[in-house]
């Protein structure tokens, strides 16, 4: 462990701390601040309660079901994508011999020991370990959404504030589950920025920087969002 401490310079712990306050910085301020309901994603959490308000007055919820079945789908795809990115950080990690002498043969002035590469790749791995969690916890609440969703009763044996009721409760269940797939698939895209530390701390930083200058000008900046307050 000293060792591998050594290995790592001044910058590579600045260039970490910078990607770890970005990251939850972000999501704290896209999903708890006072600017989450004026980003993108908090926009359309206001859909996702005005769909089931609208689902609640419909007889026949064959649409809705078919919108829960490919919500449902993406999480799984991406539940299953990060458990392949995991195994694959664990083959990068059985081959570390190999990529050491590519890594040598490129015209990279930053030396990389093996400990620094095996501590490279085990933060991959946590951090797809992360996004797992997110998608397995998205898709069980998404099921939860659509057993509320069931739940509704139909309009010729209940009121308009039964229906309303249950509604809104399968809203904020969907809501929550769309937050937790969202930081999920956050920590994908960060993972990307991530990459940028196996060159060097600099280019770390500046794939950060650049990772989420994307994603702020998705949540805020966007034409999909402008579409929202249309």
């Amino acid at each position: 462990m000293s060792s591998l401490f050594s290995d790592l310079q001044f910058l590579d712990f600045i260039a970490l701390g910078f990607f770890l306050v970005a990251w939850f910085g972000f999501e704290y301020v896209t999903d708890y601040s006072g600017l989450s309901k004026r980003s993108l994603g908090g926009l359309m959490s206001e859909q996702r309660k005005a769909w089931m308000l609208v689902m609640a007055e419909r007889e026949l919820r064959i649409v809705d079901t078919s919108i829960m079945a490919g919500l449902l789908q993406g999480t799984a795809f991406f539940a299953s994508a990060s458990i392949l990115a995991i195994g694959g950080c664990f083959a990068l990690l059985g081959s570390t011999d190999v990529v050491l002498q590519v890594y040598s043969d490129l015209p990279i002035d930053d030396e990389l020991s093996r400990g620094l590469w095996e501590f490279k790749i085990l933060g991959l791995a946590v951090l797809f370990v992360f996004t797992f969690f997110k998608f397995g916890w998205a898709f069980r609440l998404f099921n939860y959404s659509s057993i509320l969703i069931g739940a509704v009763p139909g309009i010729e044996n209940s009121t308009f504030e039964e229906r309303k009721q249950k509604a809104v409760r399968a809203a904020e269940m969907n809501m929550i589950a769309g937050r937790h797939f969202t930081s999920g698939l956050r920590g994908i895209f960060l993972a990307l920025g991530y990459l940028g530390w196996f060159i060097g701390p600099v280019i770390f930083i500046c794939t950060t920087i650049f990772v989420m200058a994307v994603l702020i000008r998705r949540q805020y900046f966007s034409r999909s969002r402008a579409l929202l307050l249309e």
